[in-house]
């Protein structure tokens, strides 16, 4: 009888978690499908198996796309700004969550309020100042905005998670007379791994993704990142949508791949930073 009523209480949640899983999953297959198929293809059926699979879209798609070089510069971007963000929010994590700042709730709760800021409050001032600085179509420029834009982000996720650690250690450390750099490289940094994992990946994937800052501050082609890769297939009077999917294919792949390589590490660092908040 109680056996009864506990699956009759949980098949609502395996009803709603079903359908979130198919509201996540098909647009993906819907991708991969469509990128095996023609433009006419595509508007005459979408929601079926291609009839004869066009695996050349993917070489056209690279070629046209001018991936090899985009790739390269979406890899240097998302380098840069992944080690700038980290360095940063974990030494301003670290202040705020363990040295007993004057202020310290203040700035943490502006930090909150800096992951919430749009864009397009500042990219339009941001883009003169950068132009007088000479910033503009230069990756140190765009990883410079790319860094102020994640690091409230990841500051206060990994300060949630630094909040949380064991004080003990971080009083022993003190009394064997380790400084504050001393105290992060040993005692922090080992075990707050799972949050910097999780910040890293959030930030990279943003940093992967972005388009609007991109196509903003790198108006030379050389210089482009792989989200802008999808402008190639614009045609005078439509779209290739057969490339434009395999041309997104190639894009999340990479993303793809490594999330799933590290997808328990992420939502372990993502849930526990969350409840420690």
């Amino acid at each position: 009888m109680f056996r009864t009523r506990r699956t009759v209480s949980t098949l609502p949640n395996y009803v709603i978690l079903t359908l979130l899983a198919i509201f996540a999953l098909v647009p993906i297959l819907l991708l991969f499908l469509n990128s095996l198929k023609s433009t006419a293809e595509i508007n005459l059926s979408p929601f079926t198996l291609p009839q004869e699979p066009l695996w050349d879209n993917f070489t056209t798609a690279w070629r046209e796309g001018n991936y090899a070089n985009t790739i390269k510069n979406s890899a240097i971007l998302t380098g840069f700004t992944v080690a700038g963000v980290i360095v940063l929010a974990g030494m301003a994590a670290y202040a705020l969550a363990r040295l007993d700042l004057r202020g310290g709730n203040v700035i943490s709760f502006y930090f909150l309020i800096g992951t919430g800021v749009p864009a397009q409050l500042f990219i339009i001032p941001l883009f003169y100042i950068w132009k007088q600085l000479g910033l503009i179509n230069s990756h140190a420029g765009l990883i410079i905005i790319y860094i102020a834009l994640q690091s409230p982000f990841a500051t206060y996720l990994l300060r949630s998670y630094m909040v949380a650690l064991p004080q003990d250690f971080i009083d022993a450390a003190r009394i064997d007379g380790a400084s504050n750099i001393q105290v992060l490289r040993e005692i922090i940094l080992p075990l707050s791994w799972p949050g910097f994992l999780t910040a890293a990946l959030v930030v990279g994937l943003f940093t992967w993704n972005e388009f609007l800052f991109a196509v903003t501050f790198l108006p030379g082609t050389d210089l482009k990142p792989i989200s802008t890769s999808l402008y190639a297939f614009q045609q005078r009077y439509g779209r290739d949508w057969g490339l434009t999917n395999a041309g997104s294919v190639i894009m999340i792949v990479p993303v793809l791949i490594l999330f799933l390589l590290l997808q328990r590490n992420f939502i372990e660092g993502l849930t526990q930073g969350g409840l420690k908040a």
